[in-house]
């Protein structure tokens, strides 16, 4: 449901321009109408079986004890090199997603989590720390709470990034996945933990949520290269983890929301409670012990629907429902690839027949793969077609439908055959550019075309 609902979103972002007539509005209208109906069936189920079992459920893993059971038993062994991808919000549906473009190259299994509440990056981060399947707070400060792990407080990426250097010293290294799969990274010999720290999907959904969809993909697809990279540099193992989930509330209207629980309540995030009160026909109330929540609070609170106590919120988290508690761990043993090589096959692009300008926003490029082995007419591969700028900056991408994947922008070609893909340019982008074609894990071209756009509207 939540996948399908992304990607039609997905679809909305990458065509809403074209409809300059209105003619797609009752579609997007009837089709978000569609899934809130169906996720408030599923919230109501969930939120009733909250309140009944509590948080974590028996029998399930909770968020807090990934580090403890798949990274620090591996770092018992010297030498041995694993990596600890903490992902800021990569709901299941996406970390299914993920794991099979990983499980092309790789050993990838995915686990389903359940994070620790309430569901926010200070605190979904903080128990992703080594020690906090054992001792995880949420203290009261003057700011409003803070969370604790073995006595220290965690609740920002310095400090948590310092605790778990005080625990592992210079075995231990950390930075932003980004600046790693840009090679603006040098890994220490003597690293056996490396911590990388991915905030994409978060931040553009927090700043540009109508786009966000799309961006995504991209996100998604640095992990992907950050993983090869991981491998080239002698890591066996990497375990990717994050700290809550989402939900797209595009089909909210004015209105939409609901008023705050009263009490002696902080306000967290606009879709849940911490403090002392008690329920109402709006909202659930438990003891904050029973929500897996310790430390100063006595209950945790929040609405029993997917509504916020903010109006305009097109996408948060924070509260309690499917979307936004249960999240994905994949674990990668690392191993040769047995993808497609490229020394079996050549990628050739062709524009026109050689022209050398675009006239649309929608230019159709020919993709054919030369196969250079006997051996591998009917094998499989994926490619990337990319617009680049003369910075390297992404100015278009393959428009999904046909070869080419909604979810990863890749094109699916078989060696020797052809296929015609439509790039969709950016709006703002005028110039020139290279139309690229990649290779999805390693980010290295097969083929490049010179072109320069020439609107003539």
């Amino acid at each position: 449901m939540d996948q399908r609902h992304r990607e039609f979103e997905q679809a909305v972002s990458d065509y809403a321009w074209k409809d300059i007539q209105g003619i797609f509005k009752p579609v997007q209208a009837f089709a978000r109408k569609q899934y809130s109906i169906l996720a408030s069936k599923v919230q109501s189920f969930f939120t009733r079986y909250f309140q009944q079992t509590g948080w974590p459920v028996t029998g399930r893993m909770a968020n807090t004890a990934v580090f403890d059971k798949m990274v620090a038993p591996k770092l018992e062994i010297s030498g041995r090199k694993i990596a600890f991808i903490m992902v800021d919000t990569l709901r299941y549906e996406l970390g299914v997603e993920l794991e099979k473009q990983l499980s092309e190259e790789t050993q990838a299994r995915i686990t389903p989590a359940l994070v620790q509440l309430p569901s926010i990056t200070p605190v979904g981060m903080a128990g992703l720390l080594p020690g906090a399947s054992a001792d995880f707070k949420l203290i009261r400060t003057d700011a409003g709470f803070a969370p604790q792990v073995n006595g220290a407080v965690v609740a920002n990426v310095t400090q948590r990034m310092d605790f778990i250097k005080k625990k592992y010293g210079s075995r231990f290294q950390e930075t932003r996945l980004e600046e790693f799969v840009r090679k603006r990274f040098d890994i220490s010999p003597d690293t056996d933990l490396l911590v990388l720290r991915s905030v994409e999907i978060d931040s553009h959904f927090e700043n540009n949520p109508d786009t966000a969809p799309t961006e995504i993909t991209n996100a998604l697809k640095r992990i992907r290269v950050a993983v090869h990279k991981l491998r080239e540099a002698g890591f066996e193992e990497v375990v990717i983890a994050t700290d809550h989930g989402f939900f797209m509330n595009t089909h909210a209207g004015p209105g939409d929301t609901c008023q705050k629980l009263p009490g002696d309540w902080v306000n967290i995030h606009d879709r849940a409670l911490l403090g002392d009160g008690q329920a109402d026909a709006m909202h659930f109330c438990v003891e904050a012990e029973k929500a897996g929540i310790q430390g100063d609070y006595k209950c945790f609170a929040g609405p029993l629907s997917m509504a916020s106590y903010r109006d305009g919120l097109l996408y948060y988290h924070g509260g309690c429902s499917l979307q936004e508690c249960v999240v994905p761990v994949i674990q990668l043993q690392l191993k040769q690839s047995t993808s497609f090589e490229a020394k079996e096959v050549s990628i050739e692009l062709n524009y026109k027949n050689g022209a050398k300008r675009i006239t649309t926003r929608l230019p159709v490029i020919d993709v054919q793969a030369i196969s250079q082995s006997l051996f591998s007419p009917d094998k499989e591969f994926e490619i990337l077609l990319e617009a680049h700028d003369k910075k390297g900056n992404v100015v278009g991408e393959a428009k999904p439908g046909g070869p080419v994947n909604p979810a990863t922008r890749a094109i699916t070609l078989q060696a020797g055959g052809k296929e015609k893909v439509a790039i969709k340019m950016s709006m703002e982008f005028e110039g020139k550019f290279k139309i690229k074609a990649l290779n999805p894990t390693t980010m290295t071209a097969y083929d490049q075309l010179d072109l320069e756009t020439d609107y003539t509207v």
